[in-house]
């Protein structure tokens, strides 16, 4: 199955699909990688794993939605199947969505609903939970709102800092996006609603 990576920094996340990918664990092919920032560490990664990066500037189009046709036109292009955000600090806008409609993966850092948005180790610590993790969800209009495909819990110390629980929380990331990408690519996946089941019999 052919990917495409959405990321806007470090990609750390991209990094442990790459590996996945290497190690035979994703069965699919990373076609590109794309971000909105220049000097994104991500686009790195990828080229020094062969692998094609974009980097689609929004100011050198008339608005949004020109801009999320740019990146449409980049999938297309690539025959790309399912889309993968990696710390993609945009929304994706309905455009996308409607043309890739139930193929847009996320990971967020918290266990959705709660904590949705930017800052979810943040905002989590804030509230003073004893237990936070990880997310990851298929993408539709709302902000980190669409079916859940896997959670995992984390827990939380009375001594954590964002820093120490956002290291613990990667941790399992790095496991659960590759694996979550990969019962996608095996079509294990099925939506009723809003409810994302896994067929792994």
């Amino acid at each position: 199955m052919n990917l495409a990576v959405l990321a806007s920094g470090y990609g750390s996340n991209l990094q442990a699909i790459i590996d996945a990918v290497d190690k035979g664990e994703i069965e699919g092919h990373i076609k590109v990688v794309i971000s909105d920032v220049k000097d994104a560490y991500a686009l790195q990664r990828a080229r020094r794993h062969g692998i094609e990066a974009v980097f689609i500037d929004i100011k050198d189009y008339s608005g949004r939605e020109a801009y999320n046709e740019a990146i449409a036109a980049v999938l297309e292009k690539r025959k790309v199947e399912l889309i993968v955000l990696a710390g993609y600090m945009r929304l994706v806008s309905p455009l996308i969505i409607n043309k890739f409609r139930g193929r847009i993966m996320n990971i967020h850092p918290s266990l959705l609903p709660s904590f949705p948005g930017l800052e979810g180790i943040k905002q989590a610590l804030d509230y003073g939970v004893k237990v936070s993790g990880c997310t990851v969800h298929l993408v539709d209009e709302g902000l980190d709102t669409g079916p859940i495909i896997l959670q995992e819990s984390v827990p939380v110390y009375d001594d954590d800092t964002v820093e120490s629980l956002q290291n613990r929380i990667h941790k399992v990331e790095h496991r659960l996006y590759p694996r979550a990408i990969q019962l996608f690519i095996q079509g294990k996946l099925s939506i009723e609603g809003r409810k994302c089941f896994r067929n792994e019999g």
